[in-house]
C-alpha cells in the first residue's frame, strides 16, 4: 500500500499535514516574538491637553526672528537641542551675516526665550551681546 493513495489515508494525511503546517508557523512566529528583546516598560502620564494646545511645534519655532524687549530683532532660531541629560531644550540662535553669510551660531536654554505677542523674546539681549557669546558648530 503506498503511503499517499487516493483512499482513506490520503484524506488522513491531509488534516496532520496542516496541522504540522500549523505547529511550524506557530514555532516560527514565537521564535520572532522572542527575539524582539524585553518587553517594554513605558507608562502613560496623564497630560492636560489643554496646556498642549497653548504649546508651540518645534517645526513652527525653528526659524522664528527672536526679539529684545525693545522690539530690535536679535537672531533667528536656527534649531533646537535636547541633551540626553537636561530636561531643558537649548535653542542655537543664527546672529549676525546676511543671508547665510558670515552667521555665528551661539546657544541659550530655550527657557529664556519667551512668547510675547506671539514673537520670541529675549529680554535683555542686544545683537551685539550675543555676538560675544562662545560660537556653537553642529557636531557630526
Amino acid at each position: 500500500m503506498a503511503l499517499f493513495d487516493r483512499g482513506s489515508s490520503a484524506m488522513m494525511a491531509r488534516p496532520m499535514m496542516a496541522a504540522l503546517a500549523g505547529l511550524c508557523l506557530a514555532g516560527g512566529f514565537s521564535a520572532v516574538a522572542r527575539a524582539q528583546g524585553a518587553p517594554q516598560t513605558i507608562t502613560q502620564t496623564r497630560i492636560d491637553r489643554s496646556t498642549l494646545a497653548t504649546g508651540y511645534r518645534v517645526s513652527k519655532v525653528v526659524g522664528s526672528v527672536v526679539v529684545n524687549q525693545d522690539g530690535d530683532v536679535v537672531g533667528t532660531i536656527d534649531d533646537l537641542i535636547v541633551t540626553p541629560n537636561e530636561r531643558v531644550p537649548f535653542a542655537v540662535l543664527s546672529v549676525g551675516g546676511f543671508l547665510g553669510v558670515g552667521t555665528k551660531y551661539v546657544v541659550v536654554p530655550f527657557s529664556d526665550i519667551g512668547v510675547v505677542n506671539k514673537q520670541m523674546m529675549l529680554r535683555g539681549a542686544t545683537r551685539q551681546s550675543l555676538l560675544e557669546l562662545p560660537e556653537f558648530k553642529y557636531g557630526t
